[in-house]
């Protein structure tokens, strides 16, 4: 029986996964001591023929479900005590398993643990902009005073915790591991680990139009956990006019000729917060979601 289930959603991910597999095998953990599981969701490429080649355990989703289903029926058919989650995007370094497993095995009943996520080969400015930014910085994310959470490319749960909580909101876009770490935190309150030598390698979007869909998609995201908890999430005039503010200033500086990193932050800020902003306001204007929440 395997210690820890190393759960990969995947939609048309043949070009990458068959790196994320091959990082994952040369772990230096005991290749016995743990289990991959790829959840094929509805491919219309060679993702699951690439990741059955190279070993996984491959899961198929009959349609398209998006990845917080995905995740879940990994979980679901997982047989580890443990559940680690990374992305078909990413390369878990050499000793990821081993220092999420340290962390969670050296704290008396922890729920769990995530690691340092940092860009691989970022030579574009999107992707630039990403490492300059910390985007992807779980310890950020984890010290939000109301809503600490981990982005869950580089994430482990116990899967008792996942039973008990009933695993991932499946209605969201993105979001959704924010979502269930405030669950797991209610009903469990043990703690959760953050272990910076667990570090996975991410494949930043290299394109401005690409990462303003991959944004404009976590807009969405934000908009439903703000519709989910609109007993502790607010949005009055007062925060939209702040944030068209912002928007307006970073508009006003953003595409002068980029001199040295911090116009490309500006620039970057811009295309974030307002792909964001556009997400967001698609959900929180659209009556038939906040029906739904």
């Amino acid at each position: 029986m395997p210690s820890v289930s190393v759960v990969i959603p995947a939609y048309n991910a043949q070009h990458t996964i068959g790196d994320c597999l091959g990082a994952l095998a040369a772990q230096q953990w005991p290749r016995a001591d743990f289990e991959v599981i790829v959840v094929d969701d509805c491919s219309s490429d060679g993702t699951a023929q690439a990741a059955r080649a190279a070993g996984a355990h491959v899961v198929h989703h009959a349609s398209n479900r998006g990845a917080a289903a995905a995740r879940n029926t990994g979980w679901q058919a997982a047989r580890g005590t443990w559940v680690a989650f990374t992305d078909a995007d990413c390369l878990p370094a050499r000793g990821w398993l081993r220092w999420l497993l340290a962390a969670v095995t050296g704290t008396p009943g922890a729920t769990g643990a995530a690691g340092k996520s940092v860009g691989f080969d970022s030579r574009t400015p999107a992707a630039r902009f990403c490492d300059l930014d910390g985007s992807l910085d779980a310890g950020r994310y984890l010290a939000h005073p109301r809503f600490p959470f981990a982005p869950s490319l580089n994430l482990m749960y116990r899967r008792s915790v996942l039973v008990a909580v009933g695993g991932f909101d499946e209605r969201y876009a993105t979001y959704d591991a924010c979502d269930l770490h405030q669950r797991i935190r209610q009903a469990d309150g043990g703690p959760f680990l953050y272990e910076p030598r667990a570090l996975v390698l991410h494949r930043h979007r290299e394109r401005w139009a690409e990462f303003w869909r991959q944004q404009y998609g976590y807009g969405k995201g934000y908009g439903q956990f703000m519709l989910h908890h609109r007993r502790d999430c607010r949005w009055t005039l007062g925060h939209e006019l702040r944030e068209l503010g912002t928007i307006g200033g970073l508009a006003l500086t953003a595409w002068l000729p980029a001199r040295d990193d911090r116009q490309l932050v500006r620039r970057g800020l811009l295309v974030k917060k307002a792909a964001q902003h556009a997400g967001f306001l698609r959900v929180w204007l659209d009556a038939r979601e906040r029906a739904r929440w």
